[in-house]
């Protein structure tokens, strides 16, 4: 009896540690990854989906022989490919939407291949293959907990696993420390999982040691920020100032702008003028002036240049503020008369009253997502039509705003044009001129009253019926509300990857697939509306509080902790269904129909309450369905695959918000909900 109690115990700590490094490795692979191969930096919910697909298998192999030796051998495979993919030049060819792919860090003859389905599929293949150890010695130790009748306190113990792995590795994270720690940490936790395996001990510390030293000597970036890895490129005279690159991509240049600033060569002389044709246009010089993506310094350093008596400078990332603090050559920063503010543009802009003579957009273009569980861009949620009017009631009276761009699409012309005429009511001007680091200068507000082109009723009537970005469907870079074939044929790929993988790992599975029979659907509709439901809750509570990493951290954290809450709740007492499937079908409709917008014009307090009960009170109800589920399951390891193969499913349908709107993802989950929760109500 004392023997099969320390076993048990020794059970429910390699479940905590097991889900502690699976979640751990997922957010190394979502940080690193997108560093060694650009293109990935768009796509980082691909490398959360096959965490799902992976472990998913690995529960449906369960009761197979053990795997715990690919563990490291499909570690090492993958960063070796991610290393070696790393040096090539993938360019995009389809015209869905327009990605940065700016490949200044490879030599000139670095091969280029005019595809992004290899590194996707790829990667997603052999991430895939690195969970599938991992899940079925998750699902082991859960069949462990089923067998001796508490399937949920074995659940408790996976979700207080992933969220500590959350907190360790955002610790971790903004710490400062370069990739080699965070794998190293990974694999030092994994230790956990293979001491008590004489020969896998042996060969993870061989591909552990391989592992490290392909990360380190593979390593370009000088730091990583929380949202780039980040390289800076100094100039080779003063005024040239410095590059800085993000995830290997040209993505800002901090260069002398001020006019009396001696001896620069034809180019930076054009990227000069065009960031000072603005006030040229101007009747005096701005007093106050608002910069939005104030990145390095150079709109600060030309507001400065201009006369402007304050400066407030908003940019969202740390790292990049402090590279403008330490080297740009104007020193921008160093001024009284600026007010540096690190958070996210749209954040700012919905909390402060401030006004202001001119509001500048800088060049915010993004080149990642905001997480892992959105297509949405870091910078999508600045460039909406309600960004621009909240940006517009900023304006003092006779006030102008300033957008910069590099536009190299006419629908993201137009959908520019078409959110500023709405907001002023008429065309604004626009500069059209190749200025290196922008061509087109959008000038809007009465400040500019002077240089709008005149435009007839039809033309102003044209541009107001454009389909713009909103906060519903932020998407500048799309060219209009649709699936292309892009992203059509990457779901199709990955829908048949994760369809072929199931029926080759688990006979019951195939056989159940073919037959149509066998198919634990409540299971998979559970994972599959979960994950439509936590997409939308951290894109939308990403608008309300701000589209940073702390946001990010804070709302998957809280989203963890309600599920553990949920479960206990569960375990200890189970609530009456009479009350949990109507709250779950409740609260849905309610985040459905509230307003986003009226959470943002709310004070912080009522706003941090209302957020609360719109992200906890469904996951809470939702989960508490789950466990009641859950635990009814004879077999807990098919029943956990079933759910993450569903969570894979949910994650590639999140693509339909580019073509309904992330308020509708709530309406699919809901629709997904109900045959789940329903037969169950009918039973009790």
């Amino acid at each position: 009896m004392l023997e099969q109690t320390r076993t048990f115990r020794l059970a429910a700590v390699e479940l905590l540690a097991i889900s502690l490094v699976a979640l751990f490795q997922e957010l190394t692979l979502i940080r690193w990854v997108p560093g060694q191969v650009r293109a990935l930096a768009y796509f980082p919910n691909l490398i959360l989906l096959s965490a799902f697909l992976g472990l998913g298998l690995g529960c449906l192999r369960a009761r197979g022989k053990s795997l715990l030796w690919l563990w490291p051998v499909s570690l090492v495979a993958l960063v070796l490919a991610a290393v070696g993919m790393g040096q090539v030049v993938f360019t995009h060819e389809s015209t869905d939407e327009h990605l940065w792919l700016l490949y200044y860090d490879l030599p000139p003859g670095a091969p280029v291949v005019r595809n992004l389905h290899l590194p996707i599929i790829s990667l997603f293949t052999l991430s895939a293959v690195s969970f599938i150890p991992l899940g079925q010695l998750l699902a082991q130790r859960l069949q462990s907990f089923r067998e001796r009748g508490q399937s949920l306190w074995g659940y408790c113990l996976d979700i207080l696993g992933s969220l500590t792995g959350v907190i360790t590795f955002t610790w971790l994270s903004i710490s400062g420390l370069l990739p080699v720690w965070w794998f190293a940490a990974l694999l030092l936790l994994g230790l956990l999982l293979v001491f008590r395996h004489g020969r896998v001990t042996v060969g993870y510390a061989v591909a552990g040691a391989l592992t490290l030293t392909a990360v380190q000597l593979s390593e370009r970036n000088e730091r990583y920020s929380p949202y780039y890895a980040i390289t800076r490129k100094a100039g080779l005279e003063p005024w040239q100032g410095f590059d800085v690159l993000a995830n290997g991509s040209l993505h800002q240049c901090a260069r002398s702008l001020r006019r009396d600033t001696p001896g620069l060569d034809e180019k930076h002389r054009v990227v000069r003028e065009g960031y000072h044709h603005p006030y040229r246009l101007l009747a005096k010089p701005p007093r106050r002036v608002l910069v939005l993506g104030a990145g390095t310094g150079n709109d600060v350093a030309v507001a400065l240049d201009e006369g402007a008596e304050q400066v407030d400078a908003v940019e969202i990332d740390p790292v990049i503020l402090e590279l403008g603090k330490q080297h740009h050559p104007d020193r921008p920063y160093d001024s009284p008369k600026v007010r540096i503010i690190n958070t996210d543009a749209r954040s700012f802009l919905n909390e402060s009253t401030e006004t202001y003579d001119l509001v500048v957009f800088g060049t915010l273009d993004s080149l990642t997502r905001l997480s892992a569980l959105s297509n949405v861009r870091l910078d999508n949620f600045v460039y909406t039509q309600e960004s621009i009017e909240a940006a517009r009631r900023h304006l003092a009276p006779g006030g102008g705003m300033v957008l910069y761009f590099m536009v190299l699409a006419t629908y993201i012309d137009e959908h520019i044009l078409g959110m500023l005429v709405r907001a002023f009511g008429e065309p604004p001007g626009v500069v059209r001129a190749d200025r290196h680091l922008f061509n087109n200068i959008y000038l809007a507000g009465e400040a500019f009253s002077a240089v709008r082109p005149p435009a007839s009723s039809d033309e102003v009537k044209a541009l107001m019926e454009l389909d713009v970005p909103t906060d519903d469907w932020p998407y500048l870079y799309l060219r209009g509300r649709e699936l292309g074939s892009f992203y059509l044929s990457i779901m199709a790929i990955l829908g048949l990857l994760a369809v072929a993988a199931v029926m080759l790992v688990s006979r019951q599975m195939r056989e159940g697939m073919l037959k149509l029979r066998g198919w634990d659907m409540p299971m998979f509709l559970f994972g599959l509306a979960f994950l439509l439901l936590e997409t939308n809750s951290v894109t939308r509570m990403g608008l309300v509080w701000g589209a940073t990493w702390l946001t990010s951290a804070v709302v998957f954290g809280a989203i963890l902790a309600m599920i553990l809450l949920a479960t206990v709740v569960t375990q200890l007492r189970t609530l009456p269904p009479l009350l949990v499937v109507p709250g779950l079908v409740v609260t849905l409709v309610v985040g459905y129909a509230l307003p986003t917008e009226m959470l943002l014009q709310m004070d912080g307090a009522l706003r941090l309450l209302l957020s609360t009960l719109f992200v906890g009170a469904p996951i809470f109800f939702a989960s508490c369905c789950f466990a009641t589920a859950f635990r009814d399951r004879d077999e807990s390891d098919h029943a956990l695959g079933w759910n993450l193969l569903g969570a894979v499913t949910g994650g590639l349908l999140e693509m339909l918000s580019m073509v309904l709107g992330f308020k509708a993802l709530t309406l699919l989950a809901l629709l997904a909900y109900l045959p789940a929760v329903l037969p169950g109500l009918r039973r009790r």
